[in-house]
């Protein structure tokens, strides 16, 4: 997904990941199919986030959040993007990018007994800094 809608992106997290791995070579990456550095599994009966923003996350960078369960996205589950003053509803199993670093952001609660979940993947922005200071810290 992400190659598809931002390339340029995709290509930067790809080449700071493999100059992270050329340093440390005994680490393992989560998936062979992805250039995000790593992945929250939020697992729970009625995962709900409050608005936030993951300042950790490349400030320039996207994330991919995955919304899982059987719950009635119609109703509830949509997607909050606080600054720009929208909601949008996300039906389980989809899958959408966002700049979590700089949107605060965060999702509408469900009814009572309705499972939802979410795999979120990121780049966290301390990897970056490291391979741009030339492999050392600021």
């Amino acid at each position: 997904m992400l190659l598809k809608y931002a390339p340029d992106l995709h290509d930067y997290y790809r080449k700071v990941l493999e100059k992270i791995h050329q340093q440390f070579d005994d680490l393992e990456h989560h998936f062979d199919n992805s250039v995000f550095s790593g992945v929250t599994f939020n697992i729970g009966e009625r995962v709900v986030t409050y608005p936030h923003r993951d300042h950790l996350n490349i400030p320039f960078g996207l994330c991919c959040v995955t919304a899982l369960g059987d719950f009635d996205w119609k109703k509830g589950g949509h997607l909050i993007l606080w600054d720009l003053k929208l909601v949008i509803q996300i039906p389980p199993g989809a899958t959408y990018l966002i700049p979590s670093a700089i949107l605060s952001h965060s999702n509408v609660d469900i009814a009572e007994g309705e499972p939802r979940m979410s795999v979120t993947q990121f780049f966290a922005g301390g990897l970056a800094r490291w391979v741009e200071c030339g492999g050392r810290s600021q």
